[in-house]
């Protein structure tokens, strides 16, 4: 359990943070980029949840991966080449990953297919921008390399899948999607 008693310490006024390894890393280092970025996409994946009037399913599914974000981000700051769970490291694992995907699955067999692209509005627009900044959080832990755990790479590419598609839901609740029409505004 985390006990915080005292919330500035001092130790990262010089532009350094700790690692769960107690190394000590700037904070422009490519793992502390993808850790704030992780930290971001669960922010606004907050914010989306709380726009959700109603719809009590996909703000659990939202809540569970807020907590699995809190758990990639432990798993990013935690450097290494073994990425086995234990006791004391916490680690992305495959039924994460298939959680998410089966979650996928269930929510597109509910949406028709796509027949255009669709732009990032409507009333999942607060989905959208947390799908886009997920994106952006896993172009950072790419750039870590071998240094993150292929498991937390594979799960922030099907987080931004998992946002598609409820976002999709949450618009064809709402009257459908926001079709993008090619050249539409020349």
């Amino acid at each position: 359990m985390v006990k915080l008693n005292k919330i500035y310490t001092r130790t990262g006024d010089a532009g350094t943070t700790g690692l769960v390894d107690g190394t000590r890393v700037s904070k422009t280092d490519a793992r502390m980029q993808a850790i704030g970025d992780v930290d971001e996409a669960n922010s606004a994946i907050g914010v989306a949840i709380a726009g959700l009037a109603g719809d009590h399913a996909l703000a659990a599914a939202l809540g569970r991966i807020q907590n699995d974000l809190f758990d990639l981000g432990a798993d990013l700051a935690t450097p290494g080449e073994d990425f086995t769970p234990t006791e004391m490291t916490l680690r992305i694992v495959p039924a994460q990953i298939e959680r998410l995907e089966a979650e996928i699955d269930a929510m597109n067999a509910g949406v028709p297919p796509l027949r255009s692209f669709i732009l990032p509005g409507g009333a999942a627009a607060a989905l959208h921008l947390a799908r886009a900044i997920s994106r952006r959080a896993e172009r950072s832990a790419v750039a870590i390399g071998a240094g993150a755990n292929p498991q937390a790479l594979i799960y922030l590419n099907r987080l931004s899948d998992f946002l598609f598609v409820a976002c999709r839901v949450v618009n064809l609740r709402a009257g459908g999607d926001v079709l993008w029409v090619p050249g539409g505004s020349r």
